[in-house]
């Protein structure tokens, strides 16, 4: 397998520290009732708050427990009835009502009303709230059970928007607890209507929740759930051996290959709609390398994509050569860019680099550190040398949102949608990810938001994406398959029940053995 020296020696090393804590550390007891999961990033206070959602999946790792929504994504349908238990559409698709369900309540015991969606929309402010105040004219409390919202024109993406991971628009949260506290009072100590009451938070460290027994579908099988803050791969492992964790996210190559060696340990690969690609921050600055379309290619060309993938994901990950999941609607399957590192050179000395160039940093969040490093790793190969920069994923987003960074960016997103949603946040002018953009695409995309004809819009936006691919406006590295595991005690850890969601949930599903 051709990874380069340095990717196989993080691995290496990597496991090397695993076995060496593993083997030092005796076994602990796990207390009885409480599932604790190793998470691979730390937790942010702004993942509380649904009004906040950034545009990428891992927030609703936080909202699945604590809050619920009107709809949302739950095992066997991607948009299931939760707080509403019904809703309707006017035959002029101006009108969408919902009929709230009877006795559902907060963590305080208010119950769930209409002026709770309405007032829950109108405070939110994260992906696509611009768009969504658009195009909604208002919310209305037709009464306490029933709301209405009137859309200004007909929008067929509407409940992709409102009803999916797509954005946080559509998770409610208590007006009258929310407006005596604050903003940052929540944060602190936040309330929803989910199966989980917030218990204690510890910056850095873990977050702790508890069993909200009379949460409408079912009381929860496992009455305290503990978020552990671990960034540190090796120690995951070790703390699922030790019987510290019983579930951990994100094992990779020789770490995840021990848990299928190690008894009483199960791997379980988890596919889902997260993509990853390579972003060239700076292709419209016309004094950049990456302004010349040659260039981008010889990037997409350098790099080899099945042997990161069997490296780092055990083969688990699909290479579809588009930022878009293949399960989207309206995806376009983009041609193979083949590993040609020779054909890199060559595009790279037409364009006037014959040794290459110093292509600055590659910015990334701390749990993808491996995979950039992997994939910086080809890029050196070719001459295009590049530094890679973890950040704290928090972090990591809010500079590459605020428009901060510069040169390279190994990007990831798994928030849900269609094809339409994600080339809106990352490609289409004005997205929250978007550093600059084409006039043709962006025409196209503003064309195919008011088109109500299925087959023209989707022959609209699967131009958009073969003009994406054809302009080499990224490199795409795969849709990830997630590697986690799970330790002897856990019956049902509840990954994989969502069709294409990253983590656990649904919460309430969650179950140990039986002792």
């Amino acid at each position: 397998m051709n990874v380069p020296r340095h990717a196989r020696a993080l691995l290496a090393a990597s496991l090397v520290v695993a076995i060496t804590v593993i083997a030092a550390s005796p076994a602990l007891a796990a207390p009885e009732d409480q599932v604790t999961w190793a998470a691979h990033i730390s937790i942010a206070p702004t993942w509380f708050d649904p009004a906040e959602t950034p545009g990428i999946g891992t927030p609703f790792m936080i909202l699945y427990a604590l809050h619920d929504a009107l709809v949302k994504p739950m095992p066997g349908h991607a948009m299931t009835p939760s707080l509403a238990e019904s809703w309707s559409v006017s035959k002029d698709g101006l009108v969408y009502e919902f009929v709230l369900r009877q006795g559902a309540r907060f963590h305080n015991g208010d119950p769930v009303t209409a002026d709770d969606v309405k007032f829950s929309f109108e405070r939110y402010r994260g992906a696509a709230a611009k768009l969504l105040k658009e195009r909604v004219a208002g919310v209305e409390a037709a009464d306490p059970a029933r709301v209405r919202f009137r859309l200004k024109e007909p929008w067929p993406d509407f409940m992709t928007y409102y009803g999916s991971l797509a954005t946080g628009a559509g998770w409610i949260v208590p007006r009258k607890y929310l407006e005596k506290v604050g903003d940052e009072g929540f944060k602190r100590a936040p309330i929803g209507a989910g199966p989980y009451r917030f218990a204690s938070f510890t910056p850095g460290v873990e977050l702790v929740l508890e069993a909200h027994e009379t949460y409408w579908r079912k009381s929860p099988s496992v009455k305290r759930l503990v978020l552990k803050s671990i960034p540190d791969e090796s120690t995951r492992l070790a703390m699922l051996k030790r019987g510290e964790a019983d579930i951990v996210y994100l094992l990779q190559g020789e770490l995840a290959e021990e848990v299928r060696r190690t008894p009483g340990l199960t791997l379980r690969p988890t596919p889902i709609v997260s993509t990853h690609w390579l972003v060239f921050l700076d292709q419209w600055d016309p004094k950049s390398p990456w302004a010349d379309r040659r260039v981008r290619l010889a990037a997409n060309h350098a790099i080899n994509r099945p042997a990161i993938n069997e490296a780092i994901t055990l083969g688990f990950s699909r290479i579809t050569w588009s930022i878009i999941p293949q399960s989207f609607d309206f995806f376009w399957q983009p041609p193979a860019y083949a590993y040609d590192p020779a054909k890199a050179k060559q595009l790279l000395s037409d364009a006037g680099y014959p040794k290459g160039f110093d292509a600055g940093d590659l910015w990334c969040d701390a749990a993808t550190a491996t995979m950039s490093e992997a994939t910086a790793g080809y890029l050196q190969a070719v001459g295009i040398r590049a530094r890679v920069r973890p950040l704290e994923r928090a972090g990591f987003f809010k500079a590459y949102q605020e428009k901060k960074l510069k040169n390279l960016v190994y990007s990831i997103s798994g928030a849900f949608g269609n094809a339409a949603i994600r080339l809106e946040t990352f490609v289409a002018a004005g997205g929250p990810y978007v550093y600059g953009s084409y006039p043709d695409i962006d025409g196209l995309f503003r064309e195919q938001a008011g088109e109500l004809d299925r087959k023209r819009r989707e022959a609209m936006l699967h131009r958009i994406q073969q003009l994406v691919h054809d302009k080499a406006i990224y490199a795409p590295i795969w849709e990830l398959g997630f590697v986690h595991a799970s330790g002897p005690r856990v019956a049902e850890p509840g990954l994989g029940l969502i069709a294409g969601w990253a983590f656990s949930a649904p919460y309430e599903d969650v179950k140990l053995k039986a002792r």
